[in-house]
């Protein structure tokens, strides 16, 4: 891939980084300041719903800023848009759509097969 298209993506991975990093600040520091005490306890148990909810979504950005990671260091060792699979090149589109893939759409689309199958 050329170092014009690969920094074009090292941009694009290090903006969902920091927006990432940012939403996961903001979460604790939101989680840390709301001291309030319901004595309703139908007010408590929403409360703690929508705290389990928020952590789950910061769970699943957890997981993409590591995939993040792995991309860019694909960038930096010269694997990036390269399928782990078959050694293919991944496509550009497919590529600007999900930067942190690993798998062509012909590599993908048989792993979903098989995860279909019994």
């Amino acid at each position: 891939m050329e170092a014009e298209k690969l920094e074009y993506f090292r941009n694009v991975l290090m903006e969902e980084m920091k927006s990432l990093l940012s939403e996961a600040g903001k979460t604790v520091t939101e989680m840390t300041a709301d001291s309030s005490n319901f004595p309703d306890p139908t007010d408590r148990a929403t409360q703690e719903s929508d705290r389990n909810f928020e952590l789950r979504i910061r769970d699943r950005e957890r997981k993409l800023i590591n995939k993040i990671k792995e991309a860019l260091s694909r960038i930096d060792s010269g694997e990036f848009g390269i399928c782990e699979e078959c050694g293919d090149e991944i496509g550009e589109a497919r590529l600007k759509v999900r930067p942190v893939t690993t798998l062509c759409i012909n590599c993908k689309l048989e792993a979903e097969k098989k995860e279909k199958r019994p």
